[in-house]
């Protein structure tokens, strides 16, 4: 008896363990290995110009284990990149906005997950290719949607913003704020609205990732809750979990923290975008989208991946049932060859016969593992069976995205296999 209190005092083997700080060894793999295959990864990495600078944070079995910074905010090599910056998101808003969310309205009996989506979004009733499709065939990108529409283009005329969605100073109808001298106007929303329920869909029900339906969600969760989305989301995970810094709009919070930049905008913003969101359609929602806009530093993501890892709980308080977590984290429809879960993404299905070149992530994920990456650079992971979360941070979309070398020098798989490859008995000498 005595031990297992020890061994809970300490946080080991604890499912409800909260994130705390120790050594490679510890957890049984070799520091001296890791920190040598992460050093090459990431210096070639910045060499090569996949991104000025990046993070890395590791947790195995509750432990956080690694967590270095490399590099600097830009090529300028003047701001160097520190444990606490925080970074645009992109896409991982997906899994840490509306998803958690939806899963607690799940979980309520507030949404059915094979219910046609129409019956809670009313507009889709009419529209014949839409009127159908379920919220669980939109979570696992099965439903056909398009994968992307460009809502700029209906902004701007010859490279200028158009006055009736876009002004240069906050007026009762122009609220949404786009960046520090920019904003859109609050109905614009309608406009999106209004273009996806008239988008089509495909007749083959084949996987195709689309991030339309991320854009309905907020919404959607105000109408069924009736709160404000971000409260909503602050009240029932972000602010319990002690994730100081996950959430949207950083720029108008007192964060002593430094915000990472991204992509220096020519279009739109004609700057370089630094503490609002790179997405150029959550940008036109204010900042406050389903598919982009979360700001987090790397602790808060790996607090967040930690607690689904362990099932739903996290520090003594649970946030979901094993059961949802289960369902959400699986694969939904691998007969269509489709890896996805609902809103998470999963391994390549027979991931771990392929090569690290070929694999989705890393070959020694377990098919249980989920996570999902960001367009700005960003990826994060969960692997239940070995208990290990991942969290990788750059703004490899600095100075422009067609800065590449990240996925040409598949650098976050080669990471992540450093964590499956490293027990005690790992050498220097040994290859990827």
């Amino acid at each position: 008896m005595r031990i297992i209190v020890l061994l809970f005092l300490l946080g080991f083997g604890v499912v409800n363990a909260q994130l705390q700080y120790a050594t490679p060894e510890s957890v049984g793999l070799n520091s001296t290995y890791i920190k040598h295959k992460v050093d090459s990864i990431m210096y070639e990495g910045i060499r090569e110009q996949a991104f000025p600078g990046a993070q890395l944070l590791v947790a195995k079995q509750g432990h956080i284990i690694f967590h270095q910074a490399y590099g600097f905010h830009t090529y300028d090599s003047i701001q160097k990149v520190q444990l606490n910056d925080v970074y645009d998101l992109a896409s991982v808003t997906k899994i840490t906005g509306p998803l958690p969310a939806l899963m607690k309205l799940y979980e309520e009996g507030k949404l059915d997950l094979d219910k046609p989506f129409s019956y809670y979004w009313p507009s889709w009733k009419h529209r014949k290719d839409k009127k159908l499709i379920t919220l669980r065939e939109l979570l696992a990108h099965q439903a056909g949607m398009q994968p992307y529409i460009i809502f700029l283009n209906d902004v701007l005329r010859k490279g200028h913003p158009k006055k009736r969605f876009v002004r240069s100073e906050k007026h009762k109808r122009f609220s949404h704020q786009a960046y520090s001298n920019l904003y859109i106007k609050d109905r614009f929303s309608h406009k999106i609205f209004r273009t996806i329920k008239r988008s089509k869909v495909s007749a083959d029900k084949s996987y195709v990732y689309s991030g339309l339906a991320s854009l309905i969600y907020p919404q959607l969760i105000e109408n069924i809750t009736g709160q404000d989305y971000v409260s909503y989301l602050q009240r029932n995970f972000y602010t319990p979990l002690g994730c100081e810094t996950l959430g949207y709009l950083p720029s108008t919070k007192s964060f002593k923290n430094t915000i990472v930049p991204t992509e220096y905008d020519y279009i739109f913003r004609k700057t370089l975008t630094r503490g609002w969101v790179h997405d150029e359609n959550a940008a036109l929602f204010g900042g406050i989208s389903g598919n982009a806009g979360l700001f987090a530093t790397a602790k808060d993501l790996a607090i967040y991946m930690q607690m689904l890892l362990q099932k739903g709980s996290y520090a003594g308080k649970r946030y979901f049932k094993e059961a949802t977590v289960e369902e959400f984290t699986r694969i939904q429809y691998p007969e269509n060859d489709n890896r996805r879960g609902l809103g998470f993404d999963k391994p390549l299905i027979g991931n771990d016969t392929l090569s690290l070149k070929e694999a989705y992530p890393a070959p020694q994920v377990s098919p249980k593992s989920f996570g999902h990456s960001g367009f700005t650079g960003t990826f994060i992971w969960a692997d239940p069976e070995n208990e290990l979360v991942f969290i990788f941070l750059s703004n490899r979309v600095y100075p422009n995205r067609t800065h590449r070398n990240i996925y040409n020098l598949n650098i976050r798989p080669a990471l992540q296999q450093v964590f499956y490859t490293a027990n005690k008995t790992s050498t220097n000498s040994q290859n990827n």
